[in-house]
């Protein structure tokens, strides 16, 4: 498969998902709704299905996770460098911070299940798994003192990660899933992929950068190719290969997160600056990531 068939029916879903959002056919509560379909239901079922069933080389797996935590530090890292090169307002600085290395895990579930099926959703799980709770704290970290910090609430609520770590528990403790909950969970996470993706495009924003342009250029710059080129160094260096190399280069190329906007207008932050940021940043991916894909070892 060309990486262009493989990314084309994605973004034609986040098209759809725009489209749709913009022509009044629905109301502003059913896309709320989807979203937390999406997130609270669809895609736990997902990854707890396809990780509950998966076997791990966890030598291996450590590579991984060390892989994921090496490139998003240092997005947080770069991206913080921001503070002190572009003369911004704290709390625009705090918003668009984490625009640098969140991700939109919805693509990456999408991408990863059509280049190497229910095992790269499953090593795709486990690397979101470590990697949601530091990007996070990161997050909520620089927005804190501008809003109502409530970090670890957040985090041992968070639906991915209670999935993620439910089923990696179960797996280590090879626990049998019955057929009918096996059956259950796959139609679930069926429809999590192409409905996650349509969430995506319906969340997207016009673009009203104002006087960010500087900053936006860097932040975009670090999240699409700093970002990614570091996963693509550091996972050579520590050998990964295979699918836990394709869900490194995956989760370090993919846009900023949706849910970087709802953190932002939940903690007070400048909510249409990451509103314009993920925008670009989808628009952006449609040219960086395909290129990133072709660097994936076959």
């Amino acid at each position: 498969m060309s990486i262009a068939d493989l990314l084309i029916p994605d973004f034609a879903l986040i098209l759809l998902g725009f489209v749709l959002r913009r022509s009044s056919a629905f109301t502003a509560d059913f896309w709320a709704n989807l979203e937390r379909f999406v997130y609270y239901l669809l895609f736990p079922a997902l990854l707890f299905g396809a990780l509950a069933r998966a076997h791990f080389d966890f030598v291996t797996a450590a590579a991984l996770i060390e892989t994921g935590i090496l490139f998003t530090v240092a997005g947080i890292v770069l991206s913080y460098a921001a503070r002190y090169l572009f003369d911004v307002p704290a709390i625009s600085f705090a918003s668009a911070f984490q625009c640098a290395f969140r991700f939109n895990s919805y693509v990456g579930f999408a991408i990863m299940g059509s280049l190497h099926g229910s095992a790269g959703i499953a090593a795709f799980g486990l690397l979101t798994g470590f990697i949601v709770p530091l990007v996070n704290f990161a997050s909520v970290w620089a927005l804190a003192r501008h809003g109502d910090g409530r970090l670890l609430r957040e985090l041992i609520r968070n639906p991915l990660i209670l999935s993620t770590f439910a089923g990696l528990a179960w797996a280590t403790l090879e626990l049998p899933l019955p057929k009918a909950a096996a059956s259950t969970l796959g139609f679930l996470g069926v429809a999590a992929l192409p409905m996650g993706l349509i969430a995506v495009g319906a969340g997207l924003r016009p673009f009203a950068f104002g006087a960010f342009k500087g900053l936006s250029a860097y932040v975009l710059a670090i999240k699409l190719i700093a970002v990614p080129a570091t996963a693509y160094l550091v996972a050579h260096w520590l050998g990964l290969s295979g699918t836990y190399f394709s869900a490194a280069l995956v989760l370090a190329a993919l846009p900023t997160a949706s849910s970087a906007y709802i953190l932002t207008v939940q903690m007070r932050g400048d909510s249409q600056l990451v509103a314009s940021l993920i925008a670009l940043n989808v628009l952006v991916a449609i040219v960086t990531l395909p290129w990133w894909l072709t660097l994936i070892p076959t």
